[in-house]
């Protein structure tokens, strides 16, 4: 007796040796069968899919879940055009608000409004009250004098890894970049589990209606995107009131990362508590790669590059090369897959540096580290990925959201090194798809999207040599973003065996490219079968939560 039969669909498996069905059977959360192999036998409930495409469940490979969550019940900035209208968002939102409260927004953009905002507009826009904004890159952020004098930042020096920017007097002007955020994030954090787990609740909802079952949560517990040392246990309390829709992979911030002191024959001298590393726990919830960051951001012109971003200087490093790559060995060293935050050419160098030394000193076979959002790569750089075996992860959408911008700051002679996809599946590299949400914009068919056309805002096609094909763009979110956790044998495809996380649509994104893959409409999201999304449009029962068992 099968649990579920869809029928009547028009199913692109992805499954190279079987791509196409009209059938498919789920018993367990678990794909018993296609087509003839399931057409005979009794379901408990079949859905007649009147030629609706379904394809493997999508999964974003670099995204981050909390801190999108939260923004949720934040102040928006994402549609502020200009200092003006920034300025009146937070007024506004400052008469709605209690003397002390602080006024926190999220998502402005410098590049959109011609400049960060002043702390002393601030000042007067929030009536005293501490006012907090988060660049949209995560990397910077804008404070008036309020917060200022809290954090200590306005007579502060530097810290190691961030700026506090000054004007030519010497004054703050209130923008914080890279760890220097952490004079702000000080005064507000630790978040609360119960917080944190509303957040997630939230965030959830918006992915299942995008079609996403899978999501790599990219940096928890301490360090530049942390919201709690206990962050973990924010996703465990989601996941126990059944608001935690898809399955989720948690990167551990290096920051988290300590000695030890294990038996020298263990070789684990650096990790987290009880020696726990990448692939703790289950196909709901487990540990991924351990996060480290090595450079900033293009948008916020502090990735570290070769050579000088135009008007701006090599960017930054968020600690010493050397310790960073130490670093990298040891968590190589004690099982962790790693996951180094890398845009700028020369932190890819980095990286790659650290990888190799890492596998020479401890022979690992088929580890998968990765280039997180590898941003700007060199031609020469390209061969030693793939004979490293290293993953990249790039973020399409930047695209469209920020190419613009990154494209100004780059200089024509290195556009065509922003954000490749064609030339690594060209060296034999296999990209999954990723959004670096809320940085740009998550939902997976806007992705897709960009991997073919690569489009920017402004109507600019950003080096269109890398353009792919909407079939390699879907397998980028599904079957490519499984094989970099090690997950190929269990999700990306629809075949017999693999769990049953699928995503029903209006219409094939493949065969309907030329209409615009980011129009296609999510219709319906299964998670283990169950769907978490868009039950009435199947005439399924609409489930309260998820049993976290599934």
């Amino acid at each position: 007796m099968l649990d579920l039969k869809l029928t009547r669909a028009r199913v692109r498996t992805l499954d190279d040796a079987r791509p196409r069905a009209t059938t498919v059977g789920i018993v367990n959360g678990r794909i018993l069968g296609l087509d003839d192999d399931v057409a005979d036998l009794p379901a408990r409930t079949v859905v007649d899919c009147q030629g609706a495409a379904v394809v493997p469940g999508f999964s974003d490979a670099h995204n981050h879940m909390a801190w999108f969550g939260q923004s949720l019940s934040e102040l928006p900035l994402q549609d502020a055009a200009t200092l003006d209208g920034l300025y009146d968002a937070v007024a506004a939102k400052a008469r709605d608000l209690p003397e002390d409260a602080w006024i926190v927004g999220s998502g402005y953009d410098d590049t959109v409004l011609g400049a960060h905002p002043d702390r002393h507009a601030l000042d007067r826009a929030g009536g005293g009250r501490p006012v907090w904004l988060k660049h949209r890159s995560g990397h910077m952020c804008a404070v008036n004098s309020t917060v200022l004098r809290l954090s200590g930042a306005e007579h502060a020096p530097d810290p190691e890894g961030g700026v506090i920017v000054r004007d030519h007097r010497g004054d703050a002007t209130g923008l914080l970049q890279e760890r220097a955020q952490e004079l702000v994030t000080g005064l507000v954090m630790p978040y609360s589990v119960n917080e944190l787990a509303e957040a997630l609740g939230r965030a959830s909802r918006v992915y299942a209606a995008e079609g996403l079952t899978h999501v790599v949560e990219a940096g928890i517990g301490r360090g530049l995107v942390g919201r709690s040392p206990v962050e973990a246990a924010a996703y465990q309390r989601a996941r126990d009131l059944g608001t935690l829709l898809p399955r989720v992979e948690l990167m551990v911030a290096a920051d988290n990362l300590h000695a030890l002191g294990a038996h020298p024959d263990d070789a684990v001298e650096t990790g987290i508590d009880l020696g726990l590393r990448t692939g703790f726990g289950d196909d709901r919830l487990r540990l991924g790669p351990m996060k480290i960051w090595l450079d900033g951001s293009l948008i916020g012109r502090t990735a570290a590059v070769t050579e000088p971003l135009c008007g701006h200087g090599h960017g930054v490093y968020q600690n010493p090369p050397g310790q960073m790559r130490a670093l990298v060995v040891a968590a190589h060293r004690a099982g962790w897959r790693v996951a180094a935050h890398a845009i700028g050419d020369d932190a890819i160098d980095l990286a790659l540096d650290a990888f190799e030394e890492a596998q020479r000193v401890h022979p690992r076979p088929d580890a998968r580290h990765r280039i997180e959002h590898a941003g700007v790569v060199r031609p020469d750089q390209l061969p030693r990925i793939a004979a490293l075996g290293a993953v990249p992860v790039p973020q399409p959408r930047f695209l469209h959201a920020l190419g613009d911008a990154m494209a100004a700051s780059l200089g024509p002679d290195r556009v065509a090194w922003l954000y490749r996809h064609r030339s690594f599946l060209d060296h034999g590299i296999r990209v999954p798809g990723s959004s670096d949400r809320p940085v740009a914009p998550g939902a997976p068919l806007l992705g897709m999207e960009s991997m073919v056309e690569r489009t920017s805002s402004g109507g600019a096609v950003l080096a269109p040599d890398e353009r792919v094909t909407a079939e390699q763009a879907l397998r980028a979110y599904t079957l490519d973003a499984a094989w970099a956790g090690h997950d190929e044998h269990e999700r990306g495809s629809v075949t017999p065996g693999k769990l049953a996380d699928l995503v029903v649509l209006d219409r094939d994104p493949v065969d309907t490219a030329d209409r615009g893959i980011g129009s296609v409409r999510v219709l319906a999201t299964l998670v283990g079968g169950r769907a978490v999304h868009g039950a009435e449009a199947l005439g399924l029962a609409v489930p309260d939560t998820v049993p976290h068992s599934t």
